[in-house]
């Protein structure tokens, strides 16, 4: 059997639309912006975390950083990873930047575990800006149960 279509006697019409695609068309590329704003706001360090039953394992991405530009912190369950650059002065006289997408500025990064870590027991590792934190798992304490009088 034949498929049936309804009708819309306006259907040709809307293909006549003067200002839609050939005017989006003349205007693309018009407004450029040299860092999207949805990534401005983002500026977070990526993280893979890892388990097994002693230790949580993070692995964090922080290139172009320096050792020392880095810190970590534990509290508990709490794990945050900071890093700040600064830009260094240059005085090149002549020359005209063109373009710079070398990042300055400071990435912070903030996340709960599900299991305290025992602080006293860390270890962390930076190279080639690769962050290695081995975290290890605070022993469960058992609940103490309290009489009431």
């Amino acid at each position: 059997m034949a498929d049936i279509a309804r009708f819309n006697p306006f259907r040709g019409l809307a293909r006549l639309d003067p200002f839609g695609r050939e005017m989006e068309d003349m205007f693309k590329g018009f407004f450029l912006t040299p860092v999207p704003f949805n990534q401005l706001s983002t500026a977070q360090i990526p993280i893979d975390v890892t388990e097994d039953e002693k230790n949580y394992k993070v692995r964090a991405e922080l290139p172009g950083f320096n050792r020392e530009e880095i810190q970590v912190s534990v509290d508990g369950d709490q794990v945050s990873i900071s890093a700040e650059t600064k830009k260094e002065k240059e005085e090149k006289k002549g020359d005209q930047v063109v373009v710079r997408e070398c990042y300055v500025g400071k990435q912070y990064r903030a996340f709960t575990l599900p299991q305290a870590v025992d602080d006293s027991k860390t270890s962390a590792k930076y190279v080639n800006g690769v962050l290695e934190l081995v975290l290890p798992k605070k022993a469960a304490t058992a609940t103490k149960k309290i009489a009431i009088d």
